[in-house]
């Protein structure tokens, strides 16, 4: 499924935003980002003192909470302390795939920079991501999960505007889980998803 004209998002993501149309709102946010991620370390040498989230004990958990923090309507605030809770403090969001030069790149953000390339485009845009199928492998206190998704402008829209794969690896400290790293890569007309991971269960 080839993206259409609407990939902002993505743009945003690939190329950094002063190389897309939304790069002068992006800067605007960008000024947050290193109050945001002093408030999550803070956040997180106070974790022991207090209560775990049932969320963040389950992988359905997880990628429920994953999911649903980044989807809402357009303007509609995200809970991004919420998503900054479910990656450890080194945890990484890395987006891969083909730019607008048509050259395959790989790009790494903190959960910090993640917001601030998506906040002004969550301002003007809606975006729902769901979970189209699961395929998981565990051992231990680690796991891997193949996550396909849909995403969407608004929620009653017949067909995804995207779809791809999200890759996510997450550590168990013995008390709960955390994403250590997530990799996504949308579908193109050259490389689409496999029928496996259409129909995978959880």
């Amino acid at each position: 499924m080839k993206q259409p004209a609407k990939a902002s998002l993505l743009c945003v993501l690939m190329a950094g935003a002063l190389s897309c149309a939304a790069a002068s709102a992006g800067e605007a946010t960008a000024a947050a980002a290193p109050a945001a991620a002093t408030s999550a370390a803070a956040a997180a040498d106070d974790g022991a003192a207090q209560a775990i989230a049932p969320e963040l004990k389950t992988l359905d958990g997880m990628l429920s909470a994953l999911y649903g923090t980044i989807s809402g309507a357009a303007g509609a605030p995200r809970d991004w302390e919420r998503l900054r809770s479910l990656f450890a403090p080194e945890g990484r969001m890395v987006v891969h795939g083909v730019n607008k030069s048509g050259e395959i790149t790989t790009r790494v953000l903190t959960v910090s920079d993640y917001i601030s390339r998506v906040t002004p485009v969550f301002a003007k845009e809606g975006f729902y991501e769901t979970e189209l199928a699961r395929t998981t492998e565990a051992f231990g206190q680690i796991a891997h999960i193949f996550s396909t998704y849909e995403s969407r402008h608004a929620p009653d829209e017949a067909k995804p505007f995207q779809r791809g794969m999200n890759s996510i690896q997450l550590v168990n400290d013995g008390q709960r889980w955390w994403i250590q790293s997530l990799v996504w890569q949308a579908e193109t007309d050259k490389n689409p998803l496999p029928e496996r991971y259409l129909k995978g269960k959880h």
